[in-house]
């Protein structure tokens, strides 16, 4: 905790030392949520998963340096214990440079993988897929993106480390990587993140992914669905281990949204190599909830309630998801900016 607050001074500081050289925009926000949980498996409550919650609590900062340059910092300072360092808690940090089209990023990056689910930040999400509650998706890298004049399309590269980089796999700890093409579309009702993935499991050892994030919007409402292939090898190419995420949802109000989520994850594989979804796990999540925002015109207050059920077969005992499993959640969001200070 010591180190915490240390660092979050020295967040302060950077932030006034950049205002007084006037190097631009500088925005330091922090993000909190606070839950409440009642969890059941088997009809037996949960107890380890019950109760008051402190689910998220973020320092982000993001700024202009000048010359085409900018940087992005996002620090969970309520990560768990498993942690090892304080870097291991660092979402991301990195910098960007544009030019024309084109833009360059290197540093501690979200790993480019498709999909809807996965895009969105884990503390505006509450109900999620298996594949979601046990994908790595912060890793160091370099990433190059070309956005068409028209900005509708954006196609990016990138090269980082794999996801699966010092898990109890590797028990070595050697070096393995991932190789990334994505694409972000807007084309009216539809836009898409599709992705095309080499992610080593283990050294030398590669997973591939397909991943077609697709939404659809039709005035107050939208959906999205998500469908993911991964592979080990040729012969068990499409079909045998894929997740799907769909979600619905209709803003009646500005105030308030209303949202229906599904999720089903198999791995239908002998081979092992999927770290996030186990051969021999067939398991399927449907819930639904709401958002209300209590404050006028602004995003910045949230309150929520959701429920979820989840029921199948999940050879992982310490899954996501779980046989039986029911979840309602009850929390309040908010988002505050400390300091936000632009070019003169």
């Amino acid at each position: 905790m010591k180190k915490t607050l240390i660092t979050v001074l020295l967040l302060f500081a950077s932030a006034c030392i950049f205002a007084q050289e006037d190097n631009g925009l500088v925005n330091l926000r922090i993000e909190a949520r606070l839950d409440y949980t009642q969890e059941y498996l088997q009809g037996t409550k949960n107890n380890s998963n019950s109760g008051f919650k402190g689910k998220f609590l973020n320092i982000r900062m993001d700024g202009d340096l000048g010359q085409g340059f900018t940087y992005s910092y996002r620090q969970r300072l309520n990560k768990p214990n498993k942690v090892i360092s304080f870097f291991d808690a660092t979402d991301w940090i990195n910098v960007t440079y544009t030019h024309k089209n084109w833009s360059f990023s290197a540093g501690k990056l979200v790993v480019g993988i498709g999909g809807y689910e996965y895009d969105v930040a884990p503390i505006d999400l509450y109900i999620y897929s298996e594949f979601w509650g046990n994908i790595p998706c912060f890793k160091i890298g370099a990433s190059s993106s070309y956005t068409t004049d028209d900005k509708k399309d954006k196609f990016m590269l990138q090269f980082t480390e794999s996801p699966f980089k010092g898990n109890e796999h590797n028990i070595n700890d050697e070096e393995m990587f991932a190789y990334n093409a994505v694409w972000y579309g807007n084309h009216g009702f539809f836009s898409t993140i599709w992705s095309v993935n080499m992610m080593e499991y283990v050294p030398d050892r590669y997973i591939n992914y397909i991943a077609l994030g697709n939404r659809f919007t039709f005035g107050d409402c939208f959906a999205e669905i998500d469908i993911m292939n991964k592979a080990l090898n040729v012969k068990d190419f499409f079909g045998k281990d894929m997740s799907f995420m769909c979600k619905f949802q209709w803003t009646p109000v500005e105030s308030l949204n209303v949202f229906a989520n599904l999720t089903y994850d198999f791995n239908k594989c002998k081979e092992e190599g999927d770290w996030t979804v186990l051969p021999g796990t067939e398991v399927m999540r449907v819930g639904g909830g709401l958002e209300y925002f209590p404050m006028k015109n602004s995003k910045d207050l949230r309150l929520h309630l959701a429920y979820c059920w989840s029921d199948g077969v999940n050879t992982s005992p310490a899954g996501a998801l779980q046989p039986k499993q029911s979840i309602i959640d009850a929390g309040v969001t908010w988002r505050m900016n400390l300091l936000k200070i632009k070019h003169k």
